[in-house]
């Protein structure tokens, strides 16, 4: 079950409100770049559900995390079922992240006091996640609707949170149009995770990008 409940997830994610989203399927690398990312300040992590067997991936990570990481809390990504949701919640999940909004996760989720960031593209589908208990949403893809929908939703429905993936750099310019915007936080992939850098194992560039994210973000 998850070592954090969703008030503890989204208070880790505010302190810190950069979330990085991966997958691998070697461990050894998952767990580098987790580890790369923690000391860099990260407090949430999202590991996605994109290839086969990603939960015998992930349930080891779990394991890992709680002793290698403690202050991290371990999500999942790429969610669009129930059962699914259940599977990972069940390996320690601490939270549950979709590119839709699926209400019967919303279910699976609340009922566990795990926090569940859907994907949601306009203010209707906010506002029916909201409905169902999520705590905050994700808006994606990012670069697709910019940053003006987000400031757009934010000035009639200012209670909302709103994690933005898709189009988000480690760059300060980048960040600041987001957090000028109103984000709670952004979610950040494969620009934080260079391919050439994965492969030459430079896990040192990883935890330099995050600090200076984090100190950007605290700049603005």
């Amino acid at each position: 079950m998850a070592k954090f409940d969703k008030f503890e997830v989204m208070a880790a994610i505010k302190a810190a409100p950069m979330v990085p989203v991966f997958y691998n399927k070697d461990v050894d690398i998952c767990k580098n770049v987790i580890k790369a990312c923690y000391e860099g300040g990260v407090r949430a992590f999202e590991f996605t559900n994109r290839g086969d067997f990603a939960h015998e991936v992930f349930s080891q990570l779990s394991k890992w995390v709680v002793k290698e990481c403690p202050e991290l809390a371990l999500g999942v990504g790429s969610v669009v079922d129930a059962p699914t949701a259940s599977l990972y919640i069940q390996l320690g999940a601490n939270f549950v992240v979709g590119p839709l909004f699926n209400p019967d996760v919303a279910v699976v989720c609340n009922r566990r006091c795990v926090t569940y960031c859907p994907g949601c593209l306009t203010p209707s589908e906010i506002g029916k996640a909201q409905e169902a208990g999520c705590d905050f949403t994700k808006v994606f893809p990012g670069d697709v609707v910019g940053a003006g929908f987000v400031k757009g939703v934010m000035a009639p429905m200012p209670w909302t949170k709103i994690m933005v993936t898709g189009g988000v750099a480690p760059e300060a310019d980048n960040l600041k149009k987001w957090f000028d915007a109103g984000v709670y936080c952004v979610g950040m992939g494969s620009k934080l995770f260079p391919k050439d850098r994965i492969a030459a194992s430079d896990w040192a560039y990883i935890t330099a990008k995050c600090k200076e994210c984090f100190e950007a973000i605290a700049s603005f």
